[in-house]
């Protein structure tokens, strides 16, 4: 009795591994299996992969300045970054935030952020306010980085409020290395610039740092601040609105400028643009949705993909960039560079030009 029964399971066995190798086959053809193999397949971008979630301890909450607090957050084999990059913070009610990275670039088992209790926001930074603490595991994703440092003759940074966060460890790295740099730090007063004391001797030798408080000297004056740089001068700001617009106005000639927006551009700086209805076509989905006029690309989109991936549903963050197969983009975002805008979009505020789009979906 017992050579049968063996016999029979060998044949199982046997059997199940074929259908393993054949799966395999199969799979290596199209990973988006039973649907057609397309060439190429760049759904979820190739730099997604380092947003994969982790989740990580806070193991230190600390108050930098008034409504501010940082956060440690500690893990293991965590990703290099470099400065500028932000990390996507989820939070308990499934939201999804980015804070830029504000600590050591080379302390391989740490992340640190650090954000400003926004009375009047949409809740993200209450969440962390307030259910944020020491002991407290969270899920991340990143980081990314779309605020590089660049190689250049000398650097002007600008910076409001939280907006310094970003510029931060840029000024340590290029201290550390002996540049050229300035800094223009405004606020709404000294106690509520977070990091002031470290920027402060940063920029100690040299006058290099320059700091508008506003309830002593009003708001900090972006024309003045660049008013003599030299061609080849990189300029950095990060801020509110007005600040930003204020600085891309007066940007001399000959100099280069990188933003970093915490919030959507307004209406002014973006133009009005028409919001009449279209299709998008759903390549990989074999789908076609209807964009009503005055309805996003994103919303259409999830009600038949609800796992698209999205997060500020402004223009800012990028997390729903996607790649377009056809049809002519109305881009209306600031964050892509003009080598993504030809054959990509952020999905939750750009829309079509003509009646249609394909998307790589």
């Amino acid at each position: 009795m017992a050579l049968p029964r063996l016999r029979t399971v060998a044949v199982v066995a046997g059997a199940a591994l074929l259908t393993r190798r054949a799966l395999r086959r199969r799979i290596a053809r199209s990973p988006l299996w039973p649907m057609p193999a397309l060439p190429e397949p760049i759904s979820g971008h190739p730099q997604r992969r380092a947003t994969s979630i982790r989740r990580l301890l806070i193991t230190e909450r600390a108050s930098v300045a008034e409504g501010v607090v940082q956060l440690r957050l500690e893990g293991t084999a965590l990703p290099r970054w470099q400065p500028g990059a932000h990390l996507d913070l989820v939070l308990p009610s499934g939201l999804v935030r980015q804070y830029s990275l504000c600590g050591d670039p080379d302390d391989p088992g740490t992340y640190t952020v650090a954000t400003r209790l926004v009375e009047d926001g949409r809740g993200g930074s209450r969440e962390v306010h307030e259910q944020f603490q020491e002991g407290v595991e969270i899920e991340v994703r990143g980081p990314r980085n779309r605020f590089p440092l660049v190689e250049a003759e000398a650097y002007v940074f600008v910076a409001g409020g939280i907006g310094i966060t970003p510029i931060l460890p840029m000024l340590r790295s290029l201290a550390a290395r002996g540049a050229d740099w300035r800094l223009l730090y405004g606020g709404r007063s000294r106690g509520s610039m977070p990091f002031l004391d470290e920027i402060e001797k940063l920029g100690a030798e040299g006058g290099r740092v320059t700091v508008v408080a506003q309830d002593e000297a009003g708001h900090p004056d972006a024309v003045a601040a660049l008013a003599d740089i030299a061609p080849g001068t990189a300029v950095y700001c990060c801020g509110p609105e007005p600040l930003m617009a204020a600085v891309t106005a007066a940007l001399p000639s000959g100099c280069t400028l990188h933003l970093e927006r915490f919030s959507a551009a307004t209406a002014d700086a973006v133009g009005a643009v028409d919001s009449s209805a279209f299709e998008v076509e759903l390549h990989r989905s074999g789908r076609t949705v209807q964009v009503a006029a005055g309805q996003s690309v994103l919303a259409a989109v999830r009600e038949e993909l609800p796992h698209v991936s999205y997060s500020c549903e402004q223009g800012f963050c990028g997390t729903c960039q996607q790649r377009v197969l056809e049809g002519e983009i109305d881009h209306r975002d600031e964050l892509l560079t003009d080598d993504e805008r030809g054959d990509s979009m952020l999905i939750c505020v750009s829309r079509c030009r003509g009646g249609r789009l394909v998307l790589d979906l």
